[in-house]
């Protein structure tokens, strides 16, 4: 036994020291050492500090008690008792060390999970404002009220132990005894001492864990809203200030006990109390929420109300919301949206949650690379315009290996390739996207890049990488068999015997011993996943759900939006933010953290390189007293705001996640009047998502560049839409500037419906667009036909035309083919009633206005060629318009030619699409593009 004990707390030891000192090497090797250490003192320091004063506080109970003990021996006393008053008396120390020690671990074990409440405790900075009740700044409530309520709970229960620990060794010393003939204990006068102070100091600690319970009123759930409410504040509030001060007055008595000594006076004294308690904490608040509020409660709840309405409004920064009445007309006209003319052509149609599996079949180039599910939507400057993208990085895809072995997952196929960019609004004349950047290596419109991604969302796996002098190459870097060796900084060094062990014991992996491909010049990358390394390097921070990649001063890096938040900030509403950030794009990429907040802060930007990991975090909100707490807690981890490079701060965004939560918050908070927010009369909600059939969530908020009314050019935002609560119809539409380098950054900005007439709302649209004739007889051959099928891309909503107008992207894609994917084949508009389809953008929103939308969308569907609207848009079915190319082919008959053979073969391809032969459409468009490309070739293009 004696060996087992030994192997166990050596193995124990051993698993300890591996992973507390390869944590320290890879804190280390990103730069962030001084995050490890301080976390591991402040943890040691909780630990030892609170598991010392429990173990402190029970044992010094137990020896005292044992002390105290009668002397002589009782009689009659059972068998175990007998046993357990040996013990105490033959081995005290062992009897009194052992369930010390035990509950100090527990206990130290709890309050390491404390660390990041203390730093930032320790650490705290003011608001500058107060509450209205207590007048106290709100830095009590978000920073020191958790951490005295948590010490206060710790010492009524370090107390409550040792008090129990000291009953048991007071009764099995003879110190406590059960006399039958008297019908009640009878205590020795030591015991009587050591209980009635213990009982003393509980009581006093009751008091004051009721004189805090009064700000907790300010941070709980009442019956209408979370913070203070009538009742709380005319009653609850009084209560819990008389139960202290009686329970200080009961501690008294059982201090006084020893002199008195009449058990009896602080004992009916304490039944007396807990009367009392039921009386003022139960009973009364009941009488008066009952009486007094509940038969006039809007306007007894009235200030209550508005105070936590305005907070609320505060902590989830939505108080500069601006609100605008909009009259938005139904009718249309020719030339309607002339004025909007600068916005049209950044309309985005390709869907970043539909074309995954068109970045997958047309740029994964081999199996064992992929994209993932939902894109990103980005802007760059293409010729000189910032334009709107759509990207994704290509990753390595170890399911996709034909191999998976431990050499080809650690050591071959370590990293990625390339990030791949398209055009949001433009497509290729079958309907692929257009690319910007493409190929391996990447190939483009954008300056040349460090494009190896061995950092990403999908590398999960821990990587072998460097190699000797001499020896060859081993890590897959292209599809063509060329090799490479990392020459990156990230990765901690393995080369030495203790490390390689440390990490073999780590990952429980003994090939990191037994591989030759391990050697002096090895690193090992892990953490990889760049929320997993913010997360690490910043734990104080909650992640958002969705982070993206970005070219930035010739690297590929992810940017990732990162938040503070707190659940005690006074008087505001409690929400959950898993929940209120839950739409149909989430399920794909993620869901949020369950916890329940009411603040939060977009405080940090953080970027991780693709390359070596480097993680850097930038001070976005600096105003923020949480993120300067933890500056304080950890200085020379986050940069200033001034430190963001310009290419850098052209690629940042509004955050999802926190729009998501803003909105949710403001479908009822929008109402800043008591009274109609208490009867909840113009309620929003966000509408379910009409393109995805069968499910009942959200609608997800929208990245692109729309033009507000009033305004005089497009910008990049992010949107989303409310329908009144239980309805359909369109309430009001929501808009934040997304644009990091605008002046009006984060504007929130609402358009509300006029009540006068009804605005259709998305799912109502959708309804109305899928039942239109001129639809129906364009998808048909794809609805009824079981070798191809149409799906909707996102449906998008922009106020334009002084209305709103509905764009959705429509793709169809081959049933039945491995190789199949979704291209853009229709665009289908919607403004007012009147429905228009096309097969661009142009056509749909000529059928729409009357034959003349009174703007050029700029579409170019080649990327080489213009379109030429069909002679009636509004009938238009084609999925390859009519094309000219740019230039003059007269003067070459050889190209004019090609150009009628391949007008020809477009012309066939869509007969045959309309027949729902996509053999032959497919077929027919292959020869019109080679076509095509032979002229443009004899044109010089």
């Amino acid at each position: 036994m004696l060996t087992l004990a030994i192997a166990a707390v050596v193995l124990i030891g051993f698993a300890i020291f591996t992973q507390v000192w390869t944590d320290k090497l890879w804190f280390d090797s990103i730069g962030f050492g001084t995050v490890f250490s301080i976390e591991l003192i402040t943890r040691l320091a909780l630990f030892f500090g609170v598991g010392g004063l429990m173990a402190l506080l029970v044992g010094g109970n137990m020896w005292l008690a044992i002390r105290l003990r009668p002397r002589g021996r009782r009689n009659g006393d059972s068998a175990v008792l007998d046993a357990y008053r040996r013990m105490l008396e033959s081995n005290t120390w062992l009897a009194v060390l052992t369930p010390s020690i035990a509950l100090g671990v527990l206990a130290g074990m709890s309050a390491t999970s404390e660390v990041l409440p203390v730093l930032a405790w320790i650490n705290a900075v003011p608001f500058g404002k107060t509450d209205p009740v207590f007048n106290l700044d709100y830095k009590f409530y978000v920073f020191e009220f958790p951490i005295w309520q948590s010490f206060l709970s710790f010492l009524l229960t370090a107390v409550s132990f040792s008090l129990i620990a000291a009953l048991i060794v007071h009764f099995a010393t003879g110190g406590l005894r059960a006399v039958r003939n008297l019908g009640r204990p009878q205590v020795t006068p030591a015991a009587r001492v050591h209980l009635s102070v213990l009982t003393g100091v509980l009581l006093v600690l009751y008091g004051l864990q009721c004189l805090l319970d009064r700000y907790a009123l300010l941070v709980g759930q009442g019956t209408l809203f979370t913070g203070v409410h009538y009742t709380d504040d005319h009653a609850r509030i009084g209560a819990k200030l008389v139960m202290a001060v009686i329970s200080f007055l009961v501690a008294a008595l059982f201090f006084a006990n020893p002199i008195i000594k009449r058990t009896i006076y602080p004992a009916a004294a304490l039944v007396l109390m807990v009367i009392s308690g039921l009386i003022l904490t139960l009973i009364y608040p009941a009488v008066v929420q009952s009486f007094v509020v509940a038969p006039n409660q809007p306007d007894k709840e009235n200030p209550y109300m508005q105070s936590h309405i305005n907070m609320t409004r505060d902590a989830f920064g939505i108080a500069d919301t601006e609100v605008t009445e909009y009259e938005a007309v139904t009718q249309v006209k020719a030339g309607q949206l002339k004025s909007d003319a600068e916005a049209l052509p950044g309309i985005r149609l390709m869907d970043p949650a539909v074309i995954g599996p068109t970045y997958e079949q047309l740029q994964q180039v081999r199996g064992y690379y992929t994209f993932p599910d939902v894109l990103d939507v980005d802007r760059y400057t293409i010729d000189g315009k910032e334009t709107d993208v759509v990207v994704a990085a290509r990753e390595m895809n170890l399911a996709g290996l034909p191999d998976q072995n431990w050499n080809n997952i650690h050591t071959v196929y370590t990293h990625g390739y390339g990030l791949v960019i398209a055009y949001g609004n433009r497509r290729q004349t079958m309907g692929e996207p257009e690319w910007i950047v493409s190929q391996i290596p990447p190939i483009g419109k954008l300056p040349d890049h460090e494009s190896r991604i061995y950092f990403g969302e999908q590398s999960t796996q821990y990587a072998i990488v460097g190699r000797e002098e001499g020896q060859d190459p081993i890590e897959l870097d292209t599809p063509n068999g060329k090799s490479n060796v990392y020459a990156g900084k990230g990765g901690v060094g393995i080369g030495d015997a203790l490390t390689r062990t440390l990490y073999a014991a780590r990952f429980m992996d003994f090939n990191l011993l037994l591989s030759d491909r391990v050697n002096s010049q090895s690193r090992i990358l892990y953490n990889r996943t760049p929320k997993e390394r913010v997360q690490e390097v910043a734990p104080w921070l909650t992640v958002d759900s969705n982070i993206y990649p970005a070219l930035v001063d010739g690297r590929a890096v992810w940017i990732v939006d990162a938040y503070t938040t707190a659940s005690t900030f006074p008087n505001s509403e409690l929400v959950n933010l898993r929940n209120s950030s839950a739409d149909t794009q989430s399920r794909m990429v993620g869901a949020q953290v369950d916890e329940n907040i009411n603040y939060i802060r977009n405080s940090v930007k953080a970027v991780v390189d693709a390359y070596d990991g480097t993680v850097t975090l930038y001070a976005w909100d600096d105003t923020d007293p949480i993120l300067q707490a933890y500056e304080r807690a950890f200085p020379g981890t986050v940069q200033p705001k001034s430190a963001i490079s310009d290419d850098l701060l052209s690629h940042l965004r509004y955050p999802e996640d926190m729009f998501k939560v803003q909105r949710e918050i403001l479908g009822r908070y929008h109402m800043t009047n008591p009274y109609t927010w208490y009867a909840q009369s113009d309620l929003w909600q966000v509408p379910n998502d009409p393109v995805k059939a069968n499910t009942d969530a959200k609608e997800p908020p929208y990245y692109l560049s729309i033009k507000w009314p009033g305004d005089e050019n497009p910008i990049f935002s992010q949107t989303t839409v409310f329908v009144p609560r239980g309805r359909s119809n369109l309430a009001s539409y929501l808009a934040v500037v997304a644009e990091a380098t605008s002046p009006d950054y984060g504007k929130l900005r609402v358009l509300r419906m006029s009540d006068t007439h009804q605005i259709d709302g998305p799912g109502q649209t959708f309804n109305a667009i899928n039942n239109d004739p001129k639809v129906a007889e364009t998808l048909r051959p794809f609805l009824n036909q079981g070798a191809a099928s149409a799906t909707y891309g996102n449906l998008l909503t922009l106020p334009m035309g002084a209305g709103l107008l509905y764009v959705a992207p429509v793709y169809t894609m081959r049933q039945g083919n491995t190789g199949s994917y979704p291209a853009l084949a229709y665009v289908v508009v919607r403004f007012g009633a009147y429905v228009g389809i096309g097969s661009t953008l142009q056509e749909a929103l000529d059928a729409v206005f009357a034959g003349d939308a009174g703007a050029n969308t700029g579409e170019q569907p080649s990327g080489t060629s213009t379109t030429s609207p069909s002679p009636n848009p509004s009938t238009s079915t084609s999925t390859s318009p009519t094309t000219t190319p740019t230039g003059s082919a007269t003067a070459n008959p050889a190209a004019v030619a090609l150009l009628e053979k391949a007008q020809t073969a477009f012309e066939a391809a869509d007969a045959a699409l309309r027949k729902g032969d996509l053999a032959t459409y497919q077929a027919k468009n292959d020869e019109a593009r080679t076509a095509l490309a032979e002229a443009l070739k004899l044109m010089g293009r």
